[in-house]
């Protein structure tokens, strides 16, 4: 296997008409916020938000008319989720199962299920976090300990997840479990669940960050009794689906735009003092270098999609790289306002720099470590 060139891809002018109404909706909604609110984006919840979104038909864009999505395709979704995260909208609460459940359950669920979950997830009742990573497993999900074992009346689930996004505000989690064999057996006897959250035996433990957040929780299932429908796709092709489903999660723009609401109220800052330093415009010239460069790839990897292909090793290239940008955004803008003390800088500036210089390290953690996506290129390289 070898990484496929990633050719120019270009929006067509169907979806690029959805930015302006998009625009339009996120000024009005968002005037208020300040920027070190706004900065949260894709980790900020709130339930209202995403409801409002659903009434305008912005969520479940790529389902099916039939089961209560757009029935549009991942570039109308790309312009969409490009305006939600550039002007910092609040999505988290709606962002998994609109990229990757909802897909997800699409692809491999069955009827029941589809009719049951894709209607709710586009209307923003349906709230879904993903159980892959365990304690002492990390990125490396081939070697899961959570156990499903078959009864009479459908799976009993115990074992634990960590670093699981919203679990605490979510109603189903997707987990990755082991179905049959031990965890030294890897990627064979790994399946799939979809678990109610609110049946006995679940315990969600929200985990503070350093910013004062909670985004991630530990999840525990003690003897948790999941009914036979909760498998998704077939037992034991646990390793394929969630592969499948790491490259919508992967793909995204929210790979490149976690720093943007810092980038813009920088710019305002270096406007107000009449223009750009030599160190600001350097700044400046790496950030628009990269975004540039990282928005093709990622557009590029929207065609892939597109095309029903699932680009997995390439959506790790451009996670990796991403992350990269990302998390150097805030190191940049913070050396250029180091050098320049005797110039005021605004509380809100300070206050949105301080949230992402706390938040970036978990860029490069959220969606696979770097050393996991880089292990995926280099085995797509056949360099190992």
């Amino acid at each position: 296997m070898t990484i496929d060139a990633l050719e120019l891809a270009f929006i067509p002018l169907e979806d690029e008409a959805l930015r302006a109404p998009v625009r339009q909706f996120l000024e009005k909604t968002l005037s208020d916020m300040p920027a070190d609110r706004r900065a949260r984006s894709w980790m900020g919840f709130d339930a209202e938000f995403s409801r409002a979104l659903a009434q305008q038909g912005w969520l479940g864009l790529t389902l099916p008319r039939e089961y209560g999505g757009a029935g549009r395709g991942p570039f109308a979704r790309f312009v969409v989720s490009e305006e939600l995260l550039a002007a910092g909208a609040p999505v988290s609460a709606h962002w998994i199962a609109d990229r990757q459940s909802g897909p997800l359950i699409l692809k491999y669920g069955t009827e029941a299920q589809k009719q049951f979950y894709l209607p709710r997830i586009s209307r923003a009742e349906a709230f879904f976090c993903i159980g892959m990573s365990e304690p002492g497993s990390g990125s490396d999900l081939a070697s899961i300990r959570t156990r499903a074992v078959r009864t009479g009346n459908g799976w009993l689930l115990n074992g634990s997840k960590v670093w699981t996004t919203n679990a605490q505000h979510s109603h189903y989690m997707i987990a990755l479990v082991r179905s049959s064999g031990e965890p030294q057996d890897r990627y064979k006897g790994l399946s799939q669940l979809i678990v109610d959250l609110s049946l006995p035996g679940v315990t969600v433990r929200p985990i503070d960050d350093m910013s004062g957040d909670a985004h991630f929780s530990e999840v525990f299932f003690d003897n948790v009794e999941c009914p036979a429908d909760a498998l998704i796709g077939e037992e034991g092709n646990g390793w394929a689906q969630v592969n499948a489903e790491l490259a919508f999660e992967r793909s995204g723009p929210e790979r490149i735009y976690s720093s943007m609401v810092l980038v813009e109220s920088w710019l305002r800052h270096c406007r107000q003092q009449g223009g750009g330093s030599d160190a600001r415009l350097e700044a400046l010239g790496h950030i628009t270098a990269w975004l540039t460069v990282l928005r093709s790839l990622s557009l590029a990897l929207t065609a892939k999609l597109a095309r029903g292909e699932s680009p997995a090793i390439e959506a790790s290239l451009v996670k990796d790289m991403g992350t990269e940008i990302e998390q150097a955004i805030p190191r940049w803008i913070a050396d250029v306002i180091g050098a320049e003390p005797e110039i005021a800088v605004s509380p809100e500036l300070r206050r949105t720099l301080s949230y992402l210089e706390q938040l970036a390290p978990s860029f490069s953690l959220r969606g696979g470590t770097r050393e996991i996506m880089r292990g995926i290129i280099a085995r797509g390289l056949k360099l190992r």
